[in-house]
């Protein structure tokens, strides 16, 4: 089994689960609400969107809320099965974030949601360059993952699913504008109750 196929196999066996756990009040959500609204403000409502690693759709309804024309995309079969169901005025479809099933530039805006976690690092750049691919000149890109501590770049560490990786800010936004894209914010917010790291967010956009 490859590590893409591994991923979505990981989140079929625990999606229950894991569904539990995304509903429980969150610490990060001010924060996070903070983040989405702003992306949402930039990209203009009626705005095509992709929620790459969408899970069961939390983030991709919220988007949705704000005026935005959503489509998620996962790997997990039994999670996008759950984003369906639960809110079925929206699309959902199964695929990987390194071959996406857009056109180029057809997307105003894209979110990934802790979703790059789980790639090895020397697969990013890649999944950069699609995502740059598919956005249109002047949209808008999200990301939210876990930070690293002081100097390191890039930490490797025991993720409840399966294995995944913390990023510094610094050298995603530096792969970032190599890939082209320019960035407009990060911001870093301390760990909450129930939570091992930093967490990290970066907005960037495809200059016109």
């Amino acid at each position: 089994m490859n590590d893409i196929a591994a991923i979505g196999a990981a989140y079929d066996e625990i999606a229950e689960l894991y569904d539990e756990l995304v509903r429980q009040p969150l610490y990060g959500t001010p924060f996070d609400d903070a983040m989405l609204a702003a992306f949402a403000a930039l990209v203009g409502s009626g705005g095509a969107v992709a929620d790459i690693g969408c899970g069961q759709g939390r983030i991709a309804a919220q988007l949705a809320e704000s005026g935005l024309d959503v489509r998620g995309i996962d790997l997990s079969r039994r999670l996008l099965a759950m984003a369906r169901t639960e809110f079925p005025h929206l699309r959902f479809d199964e695929g990987s974030m390194e071959e996406l099933d857009f056109g180029a530039a057809t997307l105003d805006g894209l979110v990934a949601w802790y979703s790059m976690i789980h790639l090895p690092p020397e697969r990013i750049p890649g999944v950069l360059a699609e995502f740059h691919r598919v956005l249109r000149t002047g949209g808008h890109a999200l990301f939210a993952f876990q930070a690293t501590d002081g100097c390191e770049v890039v930490e490797p560490f025991d993720h409840k699913v399966i294995r995944a990786y913390r990023w510094s800010p610094e050298r995603l936004a530096e792969l970032l504008r190599e890939s082209g894209f320019e960035v407009l914010a990060r911001m870093v917010r301390e760990p909450g109750p129930g939570e091992r790291f930093e967490q990290a967010y970066v907005l960037c956009c495809k200059p016109r």
